[in-house]
C-alpha cells in the first residue's frame, strides 16, 4: 500500500499542474484580448479629453481676443482665438494646445507672446469648444493649414511661429514641414502617437493598433527652419526619455532645452523657459 501510494504521488502531481498551466494560460489570453479590444475601442477615449461649448458661449478669458469662425462645410466649423496686441503686431504665433477641454484651457499661454508684440491664433481641434465636427489625424493636419493660410494673408510667412505644445507639437510639426514660417517650437513633444501608447501598455503591438500615428520625428527631418524644443526631465505624461528621442533627427542649429525637474504644464514657470523663449522673440 505504501508504495503504490507513493507512485501515485509521483504520478499524478505533473497531470495536476499541466492543467492548472492551460487553465491559467486561457485566463491570461482571455484578459490580454479583452485588454486589447479596450485599448483599440477606447484609445480617443485615454488620448482626446475635449469640452465642447455651445456657439453662443463667450469665452472668459482676461486677455483681449476675438473670434474666428472658419465654415469647412455646412455641418462643421472651425474656430480660432486670435489673442490681439495694444500695438502694431509684430507677427503671429500660430498655437496649437494639448488634449485638454479646449482654448480656454490654454488661454493663459497666449501672455507669453503677446507681451511680445505677437498675435496669437489657437484653433480648436474638432469636439473641442467650438469647433465641430469628427476629430481625425488628417483633419487635424487640414485645418491647422487652414489656420495657417489664413495668418498668412495677414503676416508674411517670415513673421509666422508655429509653436505645438503636447498633442499640439506632432500637428505643429506637420504644418512646418510643408510650409514655410520663422521658426518652429516645441513644448513637451512626443516622437509619435504609438511611441507613447507603447510607453503605457508595452505588451500590446501599439504600432498596429493606434488609430493615430501622428509621427513628429518623421516630421521634423522635413522641417527646414530652426526648431526648438523644451521638455521637463520630470513631465508625468510624456516621458523625458520619449522626447529626447527627437535629438536624433534635429538637424545642426535646432535646439533641445531640457529643464531640470520640469513637469509637463510647469514649463513657463522655469527662468529658462521664459529666459530662451524671449531671446527666441527677439531675433
Amino acid at each position: 500500500m505504501t508504495e503504490v501510494n507513493d507512485t501515485n504521488k509521483i504520478i499524478s502531481p505533473p497531470r495536476s499542474r499541466l492543467r492548472r498551466f492551460f487553465r491559467w494560460l486561457k485566463i491570461f489570453i482571455i484578459i490580454y484580448c479583452g485588454g486589447g479590444i479596450l485599448l483599440y475601442n477606447f484609445q480617443d477615449k485615454f488620448l482626446l479629453h475635449p469640452v465642447a461649448v455651445q456657439p453662443g458661449y463667450h469665452y472668459k478669458i482676461s486677455e483681449p481676443f476675438e473670434e474666428i469662425n472658419i465654415p469647412i462645410n455646412k455641418d462643421e466649423n472651425l474656430n480660432v482665438i486670435r489673442f490681439t496686441t495694444n500695438s502694431k503686431p509684430k507677427g503671429a504665433v500660430l498655437y496649437f494646445h494639448g488634449n485638454m477641454m479646449n482654448v480656454s484651457h490654454y488661454a493663459g499661454h497666449a501672455l507669453n507672446f503677446t507681451r511680445k508684440g505677437y498675435e496669437v491664433w489657437m484653433p480648436d481641434y474638432p469636439g473641442y469648444g467650438k469647433t465641430t465636427g469628427v476629430i481625425s489625424e488628417k483633419k487635424l493636419y487640414d485645418e491647422a493649414l487652414l489656420v495657417y493660410k489664413l495668418a498668412n494673408t495677414k503676416f508674411p510667412k517670415d513673421s509666422i511661429i508655429i509653436f505645438g505644445k503636447s498633442l499640439g507639437s506632432g500637428i505643429a510639426a506637420q504644418l512646418a514641414s510643408i510650409k514655410d514660417c520663422r521658426r518652429l517650437i516645441l513644448e513637451t513633444p512626443y516622437y509619435s502617437i504609438p511611441s507613447i501608447f507603447g510607453h503605457y501598455v508595452p505588451f500590446y503591438p501599439v504600432s498596429y493598433m493606434s488609430h493615430f500615428k501622428i509621427p513628429t520625428a518623421t516630421y521634423l527631418q522635413q522641417v527646414a527652419v530652426s526648431v526648438t524644443i523644451f521638455h521637463g526631465s520630470k513631465d508625468e505624461v510624456i516621458p523625458y526619455n520619449n522626447s529626447l528621442r527627437l535629438r536624433k533627427v534635429l538637424k545642426e542649429g535646432d535646439e533641445f532645452i531640457s529643464i531640470p525637474g520640469g513637469r509637463h504644464n510647469d514649463l513657463s514657470t522655469f527662468t529658462i523657459y521664459q529666459q530662451k523663449l524671449d531671446s527666441l522673440l527677439r531675433d
